[in-house]
C-alpha cells in the first residue's frame, strides 16, 4: 500500500503540472479571443477556480462544527499564496507587475485581508474573544461584491478595441474546453496528491498537527503554486499575479464568510493577532514589492520564502 501511495503521489504532481501548462495557454487564448485583459480571467476564472479545494473543506469543517479547521484553511491559505507561492514563482522568473495592477488589484487585496484583520481580532478592537459574527460575514461578502463590480466595471472600460486578433494557441471553445478540463484535473489531483501524501506522512510516523499545516494546508494551494509558477514560466504574468490576488480575496471573502454566514458565528482562541499579522504583511509586502520598480526581484522572492519559513517554524514550535 505504501508503494501505491507514493506512485499516486507522483501522477498526482505529474498531473497538475501538466493540467496547469495546459490551463495558462488555454486562460491566455480566451483572454485574447474575448479581448479582455488576462489579468481579469485570472481573477475570477483561475482564482475561483483553483479555490475549490478551500471551498470544500470550509463547508465540511463548519458543518462539524470544527472551526478551528476552517480558520486554519484560509488563513494558511492566504499566507502559503503570497509567502510560498509568490516567492517560489519569482525565485524561478522576477515578475513584471503593471502599473494599473498597483494602483488597483492590489490595494483591494490590502483593504480586503486588513478587514479580515479587524473583524477576527475582536480581543483588541472589541474587548471580547476573538472570532467572527453573521454581520462579520456580511462584511466580508459586501467587500466581495465591491470586488467583483469593479471586475465587471473593468471588463466593459477595458475591452480591447475591435481589429484583427493576435494568434493564439487555441480557439475560443477549445479554449473553454481546456480550462474546464485543467482545472478539474488540477483540483482532483491536488486532492490525490494530499490523499496520498497524508498516509505516506502517517505510515512515516510524522504527527498530526504536521500533517495538518503541511500536507492539508499546503496541499490545497497546489493548484494555485503549479498554475502561478508556471504562468510566471511563460511569461503570463498577469495570469500569475491576478491568479493569487483572486484567490486570496475569494477565500477569506467567500472560503469563509460563506460559511459563517449559514453555519452562524463563532469563537476561535487557536488564531490570532500574530497570525492573521503574518496574513496583513503578506498582502502588504505583495504590496509594497510589487509597487518598487514595477517587479517581484529574487531577493524579494527569497524574503517572502524566509518569512514563510519563519512563520511555519514559530506555529510548529508554539
Amino acid at each position: 500500500m505504501f508503494a501505491l501511495n507514493v506512485v499516486l503521489l507522483i501522477a498526482g504532481l505529474i498531473a497538475l503540472v501538466k493540467a496547469s501548462d495546459v490551463f495558462v495557454d488555454a486562460a491566455s487564448s480566451l483572454a485574447t479571443r474575448l479581448r479582455v485583459p488576462k489579468m481579469l480571467v485570472a481573477l475570477t476564472v483561475a482564482a475561483f477556480g483553483t479555490c475549490a479545494p478551500e471551498l470544500a473543506i470550509s463547508f465540511t469543517s463548519m458543518a462539524s462544527h470544527n472551526v478551528d479547521m476552517t480558520l486554519a484553511n484560509v488563513i494558511g491559505s492566504c499566507i502559503v499564496n503570497i509567502l510560498l507561492i509568490v516567492g517560489v514563482a519569482t525565485l524561478v522568473k522576477p515578475i513584471e507587475v503593471h502599473e494599473r495592477t498597483v494602483k488597483r488589484e492590489l490595494p483591494l487585496l490590502v483593504i480586503v485581508t486588513g478587514a479580515f484583520f479587524v473583524v477576527l481580532n475582536d480581543s483588541i478592537f472589541r474587548g471580547k474573544p476573538n472570532g467572527l459574527s453573521r454581520i462579520d460575514a456580511l462584511i466580508l461578502l459586501a467587500l466581495f461584491a465591491v470586488f467583483m463590480v469593479y471586475v465587471f466595471m473593468t471588463v466593459h472600460a477595458r475591452k480591447a478595441k475591435r481589429g484583427r486578433l493576435p494568434k493564439t494557441k487555441y480557439t475560443m471553445k477549445q479554449a473553454i474546453l481546456f480550462i474546464i478540463f485543467s482545472i478539474v484535473v488540477v483540483v482532483v489531483s491536488a486532492d490525490v496528491v494530499v490523499d496520498n501524501a497524508v498516509a505516506i506522512a502517517g505510515a512515516l510516523g510524522i504527527s498530526q498537527k504536521v500533517i495538518a499545516m503541511t500536507a492539508i494546508v499546503i496541499g490545497t494551494s497546489l493548484p494555485e503554486l503549479t498554475m502561478t509558477v508556471g504562468a510566471s514560466r511563460k511569461g503570463e504574468f498577469d495570469l500569475a499575479v491576478g491568479n493569487i490576488i483572486g484567490t486570496n480575496i475569494f477565500n477569506i471573502c467567500i472560503v469563509l464568510g460563506l460559511p459563517t454566514l449559514i453555519f452562524g458565528g463563532f469563537e476561535s482562541g487557536a488564531f490570532g493577532f500574530i497570525d492573521t499579522a503574518v496574513v496583513l504583511v503578506a498582502a502588504l509586502s505583495y504590496y509594497v514589492f510589487g509597487k518598487s520598480n514595477k517587479k517581484l526581484t529574487r531577493r524579494e522572492g527569497i524574503f517572502m520564502v524566509m518569512l514563510f519559513a519563519a512563520y511555519y517554524t514559530y506555529i510548529l514550535i508554539v
